[in-house]
């Protein structure tokens, strides 16, 4: 047995464990309220801190949320009173049904469907023990793979975040979301390429069978990518046409798309077809930050990424062309984050969690206050505004009404941030899934 593969097998006995507690335990929670005693809560949605709060849960949700007075007689009583108590966090760009990136760009070929999802599986267990009891899965090699998992989740098969997914990517031929640099006699699986795109026409009939296949909404690759062998960052893939006919498919569904555009041209035009957020937005100029503040379009850059990649990719002889594009967008996008953020462009939070190892999404917490950001606009980022990019109202703050979802740490995550990526506590759903 090689180590990754005792690594995932005691992930999973642990998930098969916990996964059995989340089962029963919201049987017991509506038995009785639970409470919990916050000595200090961040509440999202005024933006401030409260001292010594008393939080009433019924079943899986909020159901009030006053100052301590005295303790509750007729439920059980977490005692939080000398800890900071957050919303759970959300992620709006992971990478959970996928194995981690590496230096092999045929990495996605070498596992099974059935090995990938338990791959999948432990992947959701550690973020959710990250504190982040939500995220939006934009994309996976295997078709579906994250349609799978996300229901998975929802039964409580497996423990893991809740979860948004886009079913498959919406590329061009040989584009950012192709499985490239393969030799050229290799045949990809077709459920590789579900969402490859020829035209406008092909765009509306892909968007509507992946939306059919029950994905929450759809990702479509703008530009090239940084670690798509053969593709330049800065170039436009898709067309503006082809994405507003995956735009108009989500609209007849009620959802959204998102867009990968790391290049300037490929975000506008993706903005004019009308996506709800910009993932990265690496070489962004001023237009295409004024377009996003007019517009209302959220961007979701990952700006801790680029040093992971650096000194990860280098010790582990990533291709060099990975290395190069990663060098020549990180501080870029840095930089147009920065001016970002001075516009009052809505920026959700996202790492690409997938690229660097899952578990570690709250690294990129510190790296926003860096540039630009207060802490708490950093935490809201990652609680009601990416809730409002997901056009949820159940989870992103801690209130009447919302999903029981939140993290507990030991001292002041508005003084020190870098708490947030070490997180003690965890509950989702009215069940403690880390103590």
């Amino acid at each position: 047995m090689t180590l990754r593969t005792a690594l995932i097998a005691a992930a999973l006995i642990a998930a098969a464990l916990l996964a059995t507690a989340l089962t029963l335990a919201p049987l017991a929670a509506h038995a009785a309220p639970l409470y919990v005693r916050a000595g200090k809560l961040v509440d999202t949605l005024a933006g401030k801190v409260l001292t010594d709060q008393l939080i009433t849960i019924d079943g899986d949700r909020v159901v009030s949320v006053v100052p301590w007075k005295t303790a509750p007689t007729d439920g059980k009583l977490i005692d939080w009173s000398r800890r900071m108590v957050l919303p759970g966090l959300i992620d709006m760009h992971t990478h959970l049904a996928d194995q981690e990136q590496t230096e092999n760009i045929a990495e996605p070929l070498l596992t099974t469907a059935a090995e990938q999802a338990y791959i999948g599986a432990a992947h959701a267990r550690i973020t959710l023990m990250a504190g982040f009891t939500s995220v939006r899965d934009v994309g996976t090699w295997r078709a579906f793979s994250d349609v799978a998992l996300r229901d998975a989740i929802d039964a409580g098969l497996v423990p893991g975040p809740r979860m948004s997914v886009a079913g498959a990517y919406i590329t061009i031929p040989g584009g950012g979301g192709e499985i490239t640099g393969i030799a050229g006699d290799v045949k990809i699986p077709d459920e590789m390429r579900v969402g490859v795109v020829e035209d406008e026409a092909d765009a509306h009939r892909k968007a509507r069978s992946i939306l059919a296949h029950h994905a929450d909404f759809l990702k479509l690759i703008a530009t090239g990518a940084v670690l798509t062998v053969g593709t330049k960052p800065g170039q436009q893939e898709l067309t503006e046409g082809e994405m507003r006919a995956a735009v108009e498919e989500a609209a007849r569904r009620g959802t959204y798309a998102t867009a990968h555009a790391h290049g300037a041209e490929g975000m506008k035009s993706a903005m004019r077809a009308g996506v709800r957020s910009i993932e990265h937005g690496s070489l962004m100029d001023d237009e295409a930050i004024a377009m996003m503040k007019a517009k209302g379009v959220f961007l979701v850059a990952d700006i801790y990424d680029g040093d992971w990649i650096d000194a990860y990719g280098k010790a582990h002889a990533w291709p060099a062309e990975t290395l190069r594009k990663n060098y020549e967008t990180t501080e870029a996008q840095r930089d147009g984050f920065r001016k970002a953020v001075k516009a009052g462009v809505k920026i959700a939070y996202g790492t690409d969690a997938g690229v660097y190892p899952h578990g570690l999404n709250g690294r990129q917490l510190p790296y926003m206050v860096r540039y630009g950001m207060t802490p708490m606009q950093a935490i809201q980022s990652a609680t009601t505004v990416a809730a409002e990019l997901m056009r949820k109202t159940d989870v992103g703050a801690v209130a009447p009404g919302r999903y029981a979802d939140m993290i507990a740490v030991d001292g002041d995550a508005i003084a020190d941030i870098s708490l947030l990526e070490h997180v003690g506590s965890v509950m989702k759903g009215g069940v403690v899934v880390k103590e």
